[in-house]
């Protein structure tokens, strides 16, 4: 059963499609065209709930899903799309129990979609070289889960180091990257995942992958090798008019997966 909404967590007012992220706070004031809600009409009330402002303006709140956290969170960092995001888990496999290296953190979208899929049982070691892109990473991740990302998710292991320089840890099951120039990872994703792994990267542009493609192609630990993209449209449904949106999110970035093998001498 869900909990009701509690001081301290954020929740997403919404009217008419626009969406307006809040932080709840006890004796909080929530401001809204010259109206005003208090946060404490709406602590204790449960997610889903219609609300009306002092003047009778009516929103619904609701405790976001995952995708429409990421999109409105506060960011260090450009966020990965929620269409990425799905795909990413899929493509890279990501199972509970799994152990996974990702590398950067960001604002913490990816990271938080990697530690839900992994569940308790598995562990997501994530590589940043930036404080402060950390900092508001564990903060957002924190936020979502409720307490403290840092102390409360033994799961998750940030290394404030550079990737580039080589990875720790050894038998990974999974590599998953969001970086500028994966191509310098990859002899070190051949030492650091198992045999069967998986290694992915996201990238935004043609030049990058072919660096990162030819890099998989000469390591010889890699094998099967794919690149793709993915175009969201969402459609309008209204009685008779049935059309495609005249918006979409099209081209995010690129996604490129590899095998990690062991072959004969």
């Amino acid at each position: 059963m869900a909990k009701p909404f509690a001081s301290g967590e954020r929740i997403h007012l919404v009217r008419k499609g626009r969406t307006y992220p809040l932080l709840l706070l006890e004796n909080g004031c929530f401001r809204f065209s010259g109206e005003t809600l208090q946060h404490n009409d709406l602590i204790g009330r449960e997610d889903g709930t219609e609300i009306a402002l002092s003047r009778g303006t009516r929103l619904f709140a609701l405790r976001p899903t995952r995708s429409e956290y990421v999109l409105h969170m506060p960011r260090g960092a450009q966020i990965l799309y929620p269409k990425d995001l799905a795909l990413i888990l899929t493509w890279a496999d990501i199972y509970s129990g799994a152990t996974v290296v990702e590398a950067g953190i960001g604002s913490g979208a990816l990271t938080l979609a990697l530690l839900t899929a992994v569940g308790t049982s598995g562990r997501v070691i994530s590589y940043e070289i930036r404080n402060d892109f950390a900092k508001r990473a564990i903060e957002n991740i924190g936020s979502y889960l409720g307490g403290d990302a840092e102390n409360d998710l033994p799961h998750l292991c940030l290394r404030l180091e550079d990737i580039y320089e080589g990875i720790r840890e050894t038998s990974v099951d999974r590599l998953v990257l969001d970086l500028p120039e994966p191509y310098r990872v990859v002899p070190h994703a051949a030492r650091a995942l198992r045999s069967g792994g998986i290694f992915l990267s996201f990238l935004p542009t043609v030049p990058q992958v072919e660096r990162v493609v030819a890099a998989l192609r000469k390591e010889p630990a890699f094998e099967w090798i794919e690149t793709f993209e993915t175009l969201l449209r969402t459609w309008n449904i209204d009685g008779l008019s049935v059309r495609p949106d005249h918006r979409m999110i099209a081209h995010s970035g690129f996604i490129t997966t590899a095998r990690r093998v062991t072959r004969l001498p």
